[in-house]
C-alpha cells in the first residue's frame, strides 16, 4: 500500500464529552495515603497534586490552549507509516530560514508556543533587526496528535529520518534543527543522517552528553577535573530520580493502562521532570501550571501518554551520540542541564556552548527570551 505524502490541514477540536469526562475521573480520584514531611524524597507530595488536579477540574481552561494551539496552522501527513502532526509558521520575511523545533519528553507541541511568533516574526515582536525563521514544529511519533504508534522501532534515528523527510515534503532543501530533551537527541541525528541539507544544530542541554558510561574500564577518561566532580553528583542526582524512565524503557504497555485511566495518575508521572526533582533547592523554575495542564491534558484527550512512553524503548543508539557530522553545533546550558563538553566534542562539532543561569531543562517554556536570543544568535551566520 503507498504513503499518503499529501499534506492535509488540521484543526483540534476536543468534544465536549471528552471534557466533560476528564472533569468527572478527577473529581472522583481515589487518592492514596501520603507519608508527612517527607517533601518531594518520596515522589509528587499527594497536597500538591490535589491542589493542581482540583484546577485541572475547575480552573484550568482547555478551550483557551485548545484556541491558542488553533492559531497556528497545523497539518498531517503521513510518513513511513505513521501519521505525523505539525505547526508550520510561515514567515513573512523574505530572508527567512527553514528552522524545525523538537519537543521532549513529556512535553507536546505547546512547548514552543511562546518562541514561535518571536522566532518567525522579529519584526512583529519588536526586533526587525534579528533572524527571521520559517518554523516547522512536529509532534514527535506516538505524541498526542502524531499518536499512538502502531508498530515498535520508532527510534531518535527514525525520527531524525522522519523530520528530514518532513522538511523536504514542505520544499526546504536547507535548514536548521533545534530541539530539547528528546529533542537534543533528534537534531543532532539529522544532520549526520543530511549532513548535506541541515546547515546547522542548536540544542537546550544535549542528553548524550550526560550519560556516561559507567560500566567502561574508564568512564571519567578524558573528562576534565570539573566535569568529573559533576558526573559524581550528577549521577548520584539521577538515580534519586530516573524511576520513570527504568519504567518507559522497559514496560512501557504497563504503565500506560494506568497513565491512560486515571487523569491524576497521568499528571503525578508527568509532573516530576516539570517541577524540578526537589523543587526546595531551586535549581531550575516550574514550568507554568497551565502550560504542564495543557500538555497532560493533549496526552489525556489523545490516549497517547503510554505510546509516547515508548520512545525510552525504542530510541536506541543515538541515546549515546554517534558520529560527528560536521554540522556547526551550538549548545545552551540552563539550569538543571548538565552535559559535558568532552563528551559533546566527540561526537558533536561544537561552535558555540553558552550557559545561563536562569532557566531549566524545558527552556522555551521557562526562559523563551534567552533561548530566542541564543538560537538567533546562532542562525545568524545563516541569513
Amino acid at each position: 500500500m503507498s504513503e499518503d505524502t499529501a499534506i492535509h490541514p488540521f484543526r483540534i477540536d476536543i468534544a465536549a464529552e471528552e471534557v466533560e469526562d476528564l472533569h468527572e475521573r478527577l473529581a472522583r480520584t481515589r487518592w492514596p495515603d501520603s507519608l508527612p514531611g517527607v517533601g518531594w524524597s518520596y515522589g509528587v507530595p499527594g497536597d500538591h497534586l490535589r491542589e493542581l488536579a482540583e484546577y485541572w477540574r475547575t480552573g484550568y481552561d482547555w478551550r483557551a490552549a485548545e484556541a491558542r494551539l488553533n492559531a497556528f496552522p497545523q497539518f498531517t501527513t503521513e510518513i513511513d507509516g505513521q501519521r505525523i502532526h505539525f505547526l508550520h509558521v510561515r514567515s513573512p520575511e523574505p530572508e527567512a530560514v527553514p528552522l524545525i523545533l523538537t519537543h521532549g519528553w513529556p512535553a507536546t507541541v505547546a512547548e514552543f508556543w511562546d518562541v514561535i511568533g518571536p522566532l518567525s516574526d522579529p519584526r512583529g515582536h519588536g526586533a526587525p533587526d534579528e533572524p527571521a525563521f520559517h518554523v516547522v514544529v512536529p509532534s514527535a511519533p506516538g505524541f498526542a496528535f502524531s499518536g499512538p504508534t502502531t508498530e515498535p522501532g520508532w527510534s531518535i534515528t527514525r525520527t531524525a529520518r522522519a523530520w528530514n523527510t518532513l522538511m523536504e515534503r514542505l520544499g526546504y532543501e536547507r535548514y536548521l534543527a533545534q530541539g530539547g530533551d528528546f529533542g537534543s537527541l533528534v537534531s543532532p541525528e539529522m544532520g549526520r543522517l543530511a549532513p548535506d541539507r541541515v546547515m546547522g544544530v542548536h540544542v537546550n542541554g544535549l542528553v548524550s552528553a550526560s550519560m556516561l558510561d559507567w560500566t567502561a574500564e574508564d568512564p571519567m577518561a578524558g573528562l576534565t577535573e570539573e566535569e568529573q566532580a559533576a558526573a559524581y553528583t550528577g549521577e548520584s542526582d539521577w538515580e534519586e530520580r530516573q524511576g520513570y524512565a527504568a519504567v518507559n524503557s522497559t514496560r512501557p504497555q504497563t504503565i500506560a493502562y494506568a497513565l491512560t485511566d486515571s487523569p491524576a495518575g497521568l499528571l503525578a508521572w508527568n509532573l516530576e521532570w516539570f517541577v524540578d526533582y526537589d523543587p526546595a533547592r531551586g535549581v531550575q523554575p516550574p514550568v507554568d501550571r497551565d502550560v504542564v495542564l495543557t500538555h497532560v491534558s493533549l496526552f489525556w484527550f489523545t490516549r497517547t501518554s503510554g505510546s509516547a512512553a515508548r520512545i525510552y524503548k525504542d530510541g536506541g543508539d543515538a541515546f549515546f551520540g554517534g558520529a560527528d557530522s560536521g554540522v556547526p553545533t551550538a549548545v545552551a546550558l540552563f539550569p538543571g542541564d548538565a552535559p559535558y563538553r568532552t563528551l559533546a566534542e566527540r561526537s558533536n562539532t561544537i561552535v558555540h556552548w553558552t550557559r545561563y543561569e536562569r532557566g531549566g531543562h524545558f527552556a522555551a517554556s521557562q526562559a523563551p527570551d534567552l533561548l530566542t536570543a541564543d538560537v538567533r544568535a546562532f542562525a545568524a551566520d545563516y541569513r
